[in-house]
C-alpha cells in the first residue's frame, strides 16, 4: 500500500497529474525533494494573491490572523514518509480560513490518529514508476473532511482554488523533470 493510501485511505476532493520524465525512478524522486525545486515563483505569487485581503487588512490596522506570519508555502507541509516510489506530506487545518487553520501535529502517526471534526487533512504526494525508458512522475492530492460541516465549508474553496492549485502541480512536475534531467542532478 502507497504511502497516501495507508495514511488517507478515504477522500472526498482529490487531484492527480503526470508527466513522463526521461531519467531514472530514483533519481526523479531525489529531484522531487530538494526544497529549491518545489519552490515555485509562481505558486508564491498565487499565494500572496489569496492572502493578499488578509494582510491588506492588517496594514489597514485591522484584524489580520496573517499580520506577523510568513507566507504559506511547502514549507507548511510536513514528511510522512519515503520509499523507493513515493515521497508523501502532510497538512491539516481549516484550510478556507484567511490563515488556513493550520493544526500542527508532532508526527505521521499524529496525523494518523488526528479526530479530523471541524478540518480537512491532506495528503500530497510525488511517485516514480518506471515507464520505457524513463519515469512517470506523478503528484497527488487528496483531501478528507472529517464532518459535514468541514466538507461544506471546504467544498466552495477547494472549487475555488482547484485550478490555481492544479496549475501549481502541474509546474512542480516541470520543475521536478528539468532539475532530474540538469547535468548536476
Amino acid at each position: 500500500m502507497d504511502l497516501m493510501t495507508s495514511y488517507l485511505p478515504r477522500y472526498q476532493f482529490a487531484q492527480a497529474h503526470s508527466l513522463h520524465v526521461p531519467a531514472p525512478p530514483a533519481r526523479v524522486l531525489a529531484a522531487a525533494a530538494r526544497p529549491e525545486v518545489v519552490d515555485d515563483p509562481v505558486a508564491r505569487r498565487l499565494i500572496t494573491l489569496r492572502e493578499l485581503p488578509s494582510r491588506l487588512a492588517g496594514r489597514l490596522g485591522l484584524h489580520s490572523a496573517l499580520a506577523q506570519r510568513p507566507a504559506f508555502g511547502l514549507a507548511h507541509f510536513t514528511p510522512l514518509g519515503r520509499s523507493e516510489e513515493e515521497l508523501a506530506f502532510r497538512l491539516a487545518g481549516r484550510f478556507w480560513q484567511a490563515d488556513y487553520g493550520l493544526v500542527p501535529l508532532a508526527d505521521a502517526p499524529a496525523f494518523a490518529a488526528l479526530d479530523a471534526a471541524g478540518l480537512a487533512k491532506l495528503v500530497l504526494n510525488f511517485s516514480v514508476q518506471p515507464e520505457g525508458r524513463g519515469t512517470r512522475l506523478s503528484t497527488r492530492t487528496r483531501v478528507w473532511c472529517g464532518d459535514d460541516a468541514a466538507r461544506r465549508r471546504f467544498t466552495p474553496y477547494w472549487w475555488l482554488i482547484r485550478p490555481a492549485s492544479g496549475l501549481i502541480r502541474q509546474r512542480l512536475l516541470q520543475r521536478v523533470r528539468a532539475a532530474a534531467l540538469a547535468p548536476d542532478a
